[in-house]
């Protein structure tokens, strides 16, 4: 005979062939608002654990068929997870020995039982079984918490591939630029909108007829262009490349250029002014 309960929290089975024992158990147990499922074999018992999951199980030694430590034995490689219990006389002590070594019993209770200690060995085994689920639920979030960054940190390698990649092919860019910037037949000059010079070439430097190796970089643009010249762009009102009036301009009196002035900012946030030179062919100290 299988008695069965409705689904609960903490799920009871107790195996035991005498039915007055197994109710006796259940008068005792009723205040602690367990699930009780009872059957009167270690057949039955397997058949119910089948069809139910089960936190603690109770089972006597002497059934016919199937001892209580052979039950348990199988209920061990079945359903590890149960927390499994012998209840039986102490004469049956040394027969269920082995089986508490193995590790198939987690504790031998006696028969007749105290109530109050039955009572809380088996509290103890449903916390010690709520906590073994509970190291599983956590064991598990970690390691998908674990499986999930291993993926944000592929992700953020291959960003980061991808932006080294992307920074490379700026460089490559800007060193292209920049040695195409160096080789024009025309000097360029940029100024920013605090008038230092930004930006310019090695065909700006000989137009200004600068020392060798000299930098206009970082130099201001009232120290180096010619006063002529200062005059014309604060009185320039440009935004498309504009032939200043006058046109040529001589520098260190003997380079001249015609020169050419753009504001800054169309295609980029930079502010300031582009100023071209566009030396007279006859320069004798400009780059050709």
């Amino acid at each position: 005979m299988i008695e069965e309960a409705p689904q609960n929290s903490r799920t009871l089975l107790l195996v035991d062939d005498e039915v007055n024992i197994t109710n006796a158990l259940k008068r005792t147990l009723r205040r602690d608002g367990y699930t009780i499922l009872v059957a009167n074999s270690g057949e039955a018992g397997l058949g119910l654990l089948e069809k139910q999951e089960v936190g603690v199980i109770i089972s006597d030694q002497r059934m016919p068929h199937m001892t209580g430590v052979e039950f348990l034995r199988k209920v061990k490689i079945l359903y590890p997870k149960t927390l499994r219990i012998v209840l039986s006389g102490y004469t049956e002590l040394e027969s269920v020995t082995n089986a508490i070594n193995e590790g198939a019993i987690y504790k031998f209770l006696t028969k007749p039982w105290d109530d109050d200690l039955l009572r809380e060995n088996i509290r103890e085994a449903f916390q010690l079984h709520e906590m073994e689920h509970e190291n599983l639920r956590l064991s598990r979030e970690l390691q998908l918490a674990n499986h999930e960054l291993s993926l944000l940190n592929q992700n953020l390698e291959q960003k980061v591939i991808e932006k080294t990649r992307e920074i490379t092919h700026s460089l490559s860019l800007l060193q292209i630029s920049q040695e195409i910037l160096e080789h024009l037949p025309v000097g360029i000059i940029g100024i920013d909108t605090d008038g230092m010079i930004v930006s310019s070439n090695r065909q700006a430097e000989a137009i200004l007829c600068q020392p060798t190796c000299a930098c206009l970089l970082g130099s201001l643009a009232t120290d180096v262009l010619p006063d002529s010249l200062l005059q014309l762009l604060q009185q320039a009102d440009f935004n498309d490349f504009t032939q200043l009036e006058g046109g040529m301009i001589t520098f260190g009196g003997e380079n001249a250029a015609h020169v050419l002035v753009s504001s800054m900012g169309r295609v980029s946030q930079s502010q300031g002014i582009i100023i071209v030179l566009s030396p007279k062919k006859e320069c004798p100290t400009c780059l050709t």
